[in-house]
């Protein structure tokens, strides 16, 4: 009679703690977490390099930050959410993140890292990304042989930024030069802008942990494979006692262990997606939405949608392709200069660094070869 009472007691508590707890308030704290678990997932697609993946968690992380009370570690977070956005799609100079087309991913990333200044520690990394940005900014437009892009860049820098003089003279005078593969160019290299990145997200995560969630599930999934391998153990000692019975007992046992197994297997190899097979179930496209900051909003991060013409589709869907025109002499440069860098044969790689209007691969190989017998190139 004594354990019923106790049970009652139990339950009474449960429904007194329910009431003084507003459910209003437990929604923040598990929002905050799905926040921050994003957030930390974020950081690790950024780290992997994982493109696809890092803006599907973007996506999850606006659609929470939408509905999220905002505090300051939480803005910080979302100023460093668009700052990476930025770097990942620092080459891809048709992504657009401002309301100005001039403006390129990197150029953006430059203004918005002034405001993360208080979450870097020490002042060196600050500076190096400061001056990584700035020259892989005229870096990438000369590799993608868009010079006046470059000057451009240099222009908006002196007018926006606090832009060194002497960095910027160095920069004016290698674009002047169209020296792509300027030695200063190497030595502040998109890699090295990545990896100081990196670098800053790990010491900022050591500083700022935001694991709880990751933590609470990885002890789940430990727990899971502990309480898997606790069962194989139980059932290798069952089979192991099984062979000390008769044979008939073991027999029947054997029987009635292959019925068991057959039945079991049948169940888990029951196809459970035809349950989720509606056409609209299909992989969707992820489109990384425009993010315009001015400098009034650098203190909150919004998450603006873009007008339809100029969203970025990160799939793997490829853009139409212009017409081939005529050869030029700035796509024979462009060539000479892909082959230097990446060696002959390497068309994907070079179609990557370069605007060759449309061109495939094949182009590529056919026009180099046309260079070759013309004697322009060795």
């Amino acid at each position: 009679m004594d354990e019923p009472e106790s049970n009652n007691k139990a339950t009474a508590t449960t429904n007194i703690t329910d009431k003084t707890v507003k459910f209003s308030h437990v929604t923040a704290v598990a929002t905050g977490w799905m926040l921050d678990f994003s957030f930390v997932s974020l950081c690790r697609h950024f780290k992997e390099g994982e493109v696809d993946e890092f803006s599907e968690t973007l996506s999850t992380f606006q659609a929470i930050a939408e509905g999220h009370s905002l505090k300051t570690d939480d803005g910080q977070k979302r100023m460093i959410c668009a700052f990476l956005a930025r770097i990942m799609h620092g080459k891809d100079l048709d992504v657009q993140f401002e309301e100005d087309d001039c403006v390129m991913p990197l150029m953006s990333a430059a203004s918005i890292w002034p405001a993360l200044r208080d979450t870097v520690a020490d002042e060196s990394l600050f500076e190096n990304i400061t001056n990584l940005l700035f020259v892989q900014s005229v870096a990438v437009c000369l590799e993608k042989g868009q010079r006046s892009m470059a000057s451009s860049a240099l222009k908006w820098f002196e007018k926006k930024l606090d832009f060194p003089q002497n960095l910027r003279v160095k920069l004016s005078t290698i674009v002047a030069q169209r020296d792509t593969y300027h030695q200063f160019l190497l030595s502040f290299s998109f890699s090295r802008l990545l990896e100081t990145v990196r670098s800053y997200l790990d010491a900022y995560l050591e500083k700022n942990p935001s694991d709880y969630l990751l933590q609470a599930a990885t002890e789940m999934v430990q727990s899971s494979q502990n309480m898997e391998a606790m069962g194989d153990v139980v059932t290798r000692d069952e089979s192991l006692s099984e062979t000390t019975n008769n044979s008939t007992e073991k027999d029947a046992k054997n029987k009635k262990s292959s019925t068991y197994v057959r039945a079991k297997r049948k169940l888990l190899s029951t196809k459970i997606t035809d349950v989720w097979k509606p056409e609209s179930c299909k992989k969707p496209r992820v489109v990384l939405n425009s993010q315009a900051i001015s400098k009034s909003e650098i203190a909150r991060l919004t998450f603006q949608q873009e007008s339809p013409e100029k969203s970025l589709n990160t799939s793997k869907t490829k853009k139409p392709r212009r017409p081939p025109k005529k050869w030029t002499w700035q796509l024979d440069k462009n060539l000479k200069d892909g082959v230097k860098l990446h060696g002959v044969g390497k068309w994907s790689r070079i179609l990557q660094d370069y605007d060759f209007e449309g061109r495939t691969g094949t182009m590529l190989k056919d026009r180099w070869r046309v260079l070759m017998k013309t004697y322009e190139v060795s």
